[in-house]
């Protein structure tokens, strides 16, 4: 006897929502009874965050986005990312529902940003934000963000990227290691990672292309317990040879959600 029979609709759009989007799409091709609770408000309602309406409405998306069916306001959530008005993004995880964030360069501390001969903002097409920072010139680099632990998902274990991109012309990243830095507001300081950002041909890269052609390099990872009132910080700086250095293109740091096959 199918299920649809023996237990009210409520029932099983409750254990449907207690699974994942990728098995609720699976139950929805079981039959048409299946499909119209496993495609309904009430089980999409779970796998969308908490705060998706705060997200929304503090965001430059339509309001209309919020009279979407649950299911297609998760996957545009998942699809299509969402510019915050203090220029972070977000999206969801097409598989778990859980939130990628990206601190786009202009809510990141860059020293000496607004300092024409050091650093000027330019469009690049294939950015995700208007505008990104290129480094024109700087002695001693420093780029620091912060997010509320908060803003993420909870119970998650997450890994920060820096995404940025050189130019041909540049200089002072060949050989003169970076450190990069993630840690937990109040917490023991992180591992801080030493790397070059462009490196020779004769050594290993550290960095990797993107699907979107950007590089990204991993700053570290923290874990997003329950209790997430705090702060996750994280840097990048070389502030020991005074070496000129220029040509980099900075579109900020992502933080996603760790998984096994993750490097």
């Amino acid at each position: 006897m199918e299920i649809t029979k023996v237990l009210p609709d409520d029932c099983i759009s409750l254990i449907i929502s207690l699974t994942s989007p990728r098995d609720a799409c699976r139950m929805a091709l079981l039959s048409h009874a299946f499909n119209s609770i496993a495609d309904s408000n009430a089980v999409w309602q779970m796998f969308l965050p908490l705060d998706y309406i705060h997200i929304i409405s503090n965001s430059s998306s339509p309001p209309s986005l919020l009279s979407l069916p649950k299911k297609d306001l998760y996957f545009t959530l998942c699809y299509h990312p969402i510019l915050s008005h203090n220029g972070d993004m977000f999206q969801l995880e097409k598989e778990s529902g859980k939130k990628w964030y990206m601190v786009g360069a202009r809510a990141l501390s860059i020293q000496w940003v607004d300092t024409p001969r050091h650093w000027t903002w330019i469009s690049l097409p294939d950015s995700r934000f208007c505008r990104v920072a290129k480094l024109k010139n700087v002695g001693r680099l420093e780029i620091k963000g912060k997010v509320k632990l908060n803003t993420l998902s909870s119970n998650t274990n997450y890994e920060a990227y820096f995404v940025f991109k050189l130019v041909r012309d540049r200089y002072g990243f060949r050989h003169t290691p970076v450190e990069l830095d993630v840690s937990i507001e109040g917490t023991a300081a992180g591992e801080v990672r030493s790397v070059i950002l462009d490196p020779p041909r004769n050594m290993p890269q550290q960095a990797k292309e993107r699907v979107d052609g950007w590089l990204e390099i991993e700053m570290g990872e923290f874990f997003n317990g329950f209790e997430n009132d705090r702060t996750v910080e994280f840097s990048l700086r070389e502030d020991h040879d005074d070496q000129p250095k220029r040509g980099l293109i900075v579109q900020g740091i992502e933080l996603r959600p760790k998984h096994k096959n993750n490097r």
